[in-house]
């Protein structure tokens, strides 16, 4: 398999490279359920969260940081990314334009419950990325019917 590099300069990322390479053994053994790359600074959310989308049959990466969840998801791609926007060191949006360069084709919903969140949505849109934002607090079934509705191949 090829391998890529990615490089994030921004100004709350120093200059790092991620390797990209070949998805680890227990990643492999899930290719039959959809992989979630999961992240909020809040651990209880994702690990609620995790849990019911792991019953839902969807693979949970959890994160609890921007810088954690790139690591995660250097050694596979992800379908979907749920990410919380305010986060500290790294926000979601630069997650998720991190990840969409990365992966283009994986599926980006961003949450949040604060409202003072527009100025870093524009920041992603002035680079030309546009994300889904849903609001805080995520009502569990129907964040798994949202899912599931975005899938395209659930045989």
């Amino acid at each position: 398999m090829a391998s890529a590099s990615v490089f994030l300069i921004g100004e709350n990322a120093s200059n790092i490279k991620l390797p990209h390479s070949e998805a680890s053994d227990a990643i492999e053994t899930q290719r039959d359920r959809p992989i979630v790359l999961l992240v909020d600074d809040e651990q209880l959310i994702v690990d609620t969260l995790a849990e019911i989308l792991e019953g839902a049959g969807f693979f949970v990466l959890a994160a609890y940081d921007g810088w954690t969840a790139l690591e995660k998801v250097a050694r596979c791609r992800p379908e979907y990314l749920l990410s919380d926007v305010l986060m500290p060191k790294m926000n979601g949006v630069e997650l998720a334009i991190a990840i969409r360069k990365m992966y283009p084709s994986t599926r980006i919903t961003l949450f949040s419950g604060q409202a003072g969140i527009s100025d870093i949505l524009l920041d992603g849109k002035r680079q030309g990325f546009e994300f889904e934002l849903i609001a805080k607090p995520i009502h569990p079934l129907k964040l798994v019917e949202h899912l599931k509705g975005k899938r395209t191949d659930l045989s």
